[in-house]
Formats: C-alpha cells, sequence, structure tokens
C-alpha cells in the first residue's frame, strides 16, 4: 500500500454558507510538494443519502427539481441530507417522503459513493427502497417536485436524456439493476 502524503500546512482560503474551500500544501513520499484544493463541507453535517426507490418491479422513480450548479431543471433520484439523530435508513425514508410522496416497507444500504474525490470530501449514503406506498412530508424544497419513473431496462438511452446528468445518480441506478439481476428479482 502506498503511502499517503504528509500534509505540511492545511488552510480554509474560502468559505460560504454551505462550503469550504481548504488549500493543502502535501509532501509526497518521493519529496515532490504540491499544494491541493478542496471543497469541504462545514463540519457540522451528518452526510447525505441518494435513494433508487422501485415503483414496480422495472420502474425507478426520479424527481425533476431546480439545480443551481447546471442552472437548470434535471432529472435524479430523491436524495437530502442525514438530519442530526436519523441513520441512513431513516434519512433514505424521511426524503423519499418529502420528495417523492411515497415511503417503503424495505430499505437496504447499498453503498457510499463521492463525486469527485480529487476535489471534494463530501460522500453519498446509497439506499435501495422497495415496497413503497403512498405517503407525503413536507421538506425544504422550494417548490413542488415532479416524479417521473424510468425503467431499469432502458438506463444507456437515460444518459442521452438531456435534464439527466448526475453520474452518482447513474452509477447508484447501475448498482441497484446490477444486485436486483443478480438477486434473480429482475431480469434484463
Amino acid at each position: 500500500m502506498r503511502q499517503k502524503p504528509t500534509v505540511l500546512a492545511r488552510e480554509i482560503v474560502a468559505s460560504s454558507r454551505l462550503f469550504r474551500v481548504e488549500e493543502l500544501q502535501l509532501r509526497f513520499a518521493n519529496g515532490v510538494e504540491r499544494t491541493y484544493e478542496r471543497l469541504v463541507g462545514k463540519g457540522v453535517g451528518y452526510g447525505a443519502v441518494m435513494i433508487v426507490a422501485l415503483a414496480d418491479a422495472e420502474h425507478v422513480l426520479l424527481v425533476e427539481e431546480y439545480c443551481a450548479g447546471t442552472d437548470d431543471y434535471q432529472l435524479s433520484l430523491p436524495k437530502g441530507l442525514i438530519e442530526p439523530g436519523e441513520d441512513v435508513l431513516a434519512a433514505a425514508d424521511r426524503e423519499l417522503k418529502e420528495e417523492a410522496g411515497f415511503g417503503a416497507r424495505r430499505l437496504e444500504h447499498l453503498t457510499e459513493l463521492s463525486l469527485s474525490p480529487g476535489y471534494m470530501s463530501q460522500k453519498i449514503q446509497v439506499v435501495l427502497a422497495t415496497d413503497l406506498y403512498p405517503q407525503s412530508l413536507p421538506g425544504d424544497e422550494p417548490e413542488p417536485m415532479r416524479v417521473d419513473k424510468v425503467n431499469l431496462r432502458e438506463l444507456s438511452s437515460l444518459v442521452q436524456h438531456p435534464q439527466f446528468s448526475e453520474g452518482r445518480a447513474l452509477a447508484a441506478l447501475y448498482l441497484a439493476r446490477d444486485l436486483l439481476t443478480q438477486r434473480g428479482d429482475f431480469v434484463l
């Protein structure tokens, strides 16, 4: 296993309401020194969840919401922050109710993903939700989200959709589809 670089200095060089930009001065095992910058959370968060919610044996729920990063409405999986005192599965069930109007009788943690590990410290927990039932909770979204469905057989065409661009959501969909296929719960 490779030896991690030594941190020579660390400084917050910019800060906003949600994020901090941290500059790291590093020395690698071979003596080379470099400066890296990374986006870090404010240090008060409890993480985040992304939910692959099966509406039926072959359809997954997507939600449409405004995304400031792309300045457009995007389709993605329901997701949100884990609140203090919540575990991953409880947060997934709550976010699913807030964003898509469904609860889940079965929730299963699948994996943890990062978006850009070279530049961001944030990670998201991916949860598979099955045996859905209608139930809504008020959320913190500024407007109601439109709920749509995608067939797990059509993931390769989903990436061509102009409103679907989130890589970690696509990865979560493929991971869930592969798991369901391995279990015999889904046939390609």
